[in-house]
């Protein structure tokens, strides 16, 4: 929907500007600026999308994928291990599902994450430092070229309660962070009744001629982002495409039940086929039992403890990433694209005085199906405790799945982005992909 305002209108970035579409964030790129930054990506990209699962809070690694049998009480838990149909994999007894599919997954265990409740590593690749790099979706949205055909965005984010991806370009600028579907961004996402393209066209010309702002003193080029904004805004009402990629509705009734509460999974889905190369979803709150992940013992205000918790959670949270596996194979999609499930960390190997399990930075698991991946594996030795990695004398981090993602997009990892200085900063201070998965 358009809205003409005059020039005293603020956002709330505080520019002075119009505010000429209430659309979600959606950003864009001239011609040239597409040139450039494709040329930053010594590989060229290929059609392929990523679907990041984030498991806000940090499940227990030792309750569901890595569990230690032989270990002490303190250390094993409460649950025990079942046979897969890959042989030497198993999983908790919880995930039945999932031990049908394990030949469509492989996990990544032992993996070295920090202890911070954010999704700031896990999209990042990185803590700390004075400039942020770029989150993995913006610079996938960057080296892209902001949208693909149809005006699909190349960067979404689905979710947002109890955790979720923080969404910042920082240097690369607004026009690369993700659209987040909801409210008034998708009510936006049509035309006005009587409004032709043609029309839509026209409307844009007399934009242009209202803009009296100088671009030569906007030093951060958010002047830049908010005209990428209007481009692509422009471009995505202008098109179904997007209104139907995010649409549920159009899959098959008895699909749609399959899902239950994780249809946002699906949506997801529907996005990475529609062409948007990077999905993230935010999976707690009100798509399992119980909210996030985050669960210590029976002290930390919850009604159950983390093994009853678990009880709860972890029957409805397979059968949903069941449902969306083999959604994903059934399509034909695993080649093209690649998912990973994933939260911040891993829980201690010692079950605390609460009868729980608290942060354990040393070792997490990570699930990587699709993005023709060699699946069927367990990736990482945590040895006897599950304490840490064993095996490598550097653990993997999520750096290195970035770096495999990157990889699978057709992104070199090694490649450099120009910061707001114009300083190359390289994507990732670890390139090296997780080996056993190519």
């Amino acid at each position: 929907m358009l809205t003409l305002q005059g020039p005293r209108h603020r956002l709330c970035d505080g520019l002075s500007r119009r505010d000429f579409l209430a659309v979600g964030a959606l950003g864009g790129l001239s011609l040239a600026d597409v040139l450039r930054a494709r040329a930053a990506s010594p590989t060229p990209t290929a059609p392929k999308s990523v679907v990041m699962v984030y498991l806000p809070g940090g499940p227990s690694h030792l309750d569901t994928y890595d569990l230690k049998p032989d270990a002490p009480a303190e250390v094993r838990g409460e649950f025990k291990p079942i046979d897969t149909n890959v042989p030497g994999v198993r999983l908790c007894e919880l995930l039945p599902l999932h031990a049908t599919v394990a030949d469509k997954f492989a996990v990544v265990n032992g993996l070295q994450c920090v202890d911070t409740h954010s999704a700031e590593l896990l999209m990042r690749g990185h803590l700390g430092g004075p400039a942020k790099r770029p989150v993995f979706g913006s610079v996938v949205s960057r080296l892209r070229g902001g949208t693909g055909p149809g005006g699909v965005p190349h960067y979404a984010a689905l979710g947002g309660e109890n955790g979720s991806d923080p969404g910042d370009p920082s240097y690369l600028g607004t026009a690369y962070r993700p659209f987040k579907p909801g409210g008034e961004a998708m009510n936006n996402l049509s035309l006005v009744r009587g409004v032709s393209p043609e029309q839509l066209a026209d409307r844009k010309q007399l934009l242009k001629t209202f803009d009296t702002v100088r671009r030569e003193a906007d030093a951060r080029g958010e002047m830049a982002g908010m005209d990428a904004f209007t481009a692509r805004a422009l471009e995505v009402i202008a098109s179904p495409a997007v209104r139907d990629a995010f649409d549920v509705s159009k899959e098959p009734k008895a699909l749609q039940e399959r899902y239950g509460t994780g249809k946002r999974l699906l949506q997801a889905l529907r996005l990475a086929k529609a062409g948007v190369s990077v999905v993230t979803v935010s999976v707690a709150g009100t798509v399992l039992p119980v909210g996030d992940w985050d669960t210590h013992g029976k002290n930390d205000g919850r009604k159950f403890g983390q093994f009853e918790d678990y009880r709860q959670r972890l029957p409805v949270f397979d059968k949903l990433i069941h449902t969306f596996l083999t959604d994903l194979y059934d399509r034909g999609l695993d080649k093209d694209i690649a998912v990973v499930i994933w939260g911040e960390f891993g829980r201690t190997p010692k079950i605390n005085k609460d009868g729980g399990r608290d942060h354990w930075a040393p070792a997490g698991s990570a699930m990587i199906a699709g993005g023709g991946f060699r699946t069927g594996q367990a990736i990482g030795d945590t040895g006897p405790r599950g304490d840490r990695e064993r095996g490598r004398a550097t653990p993997y981090t999520p750096a290195n799945v970035l770096a495999t993602l990157y990889r699978f997009l057709g992104i070199d990892p090694t490649a450099t982005l120009p910061d707001l200085t114009g300083r190359p900063v390289y994507l990732l201070d670890d390139p090296e992909p997780v080996r056993e998965l190519l």
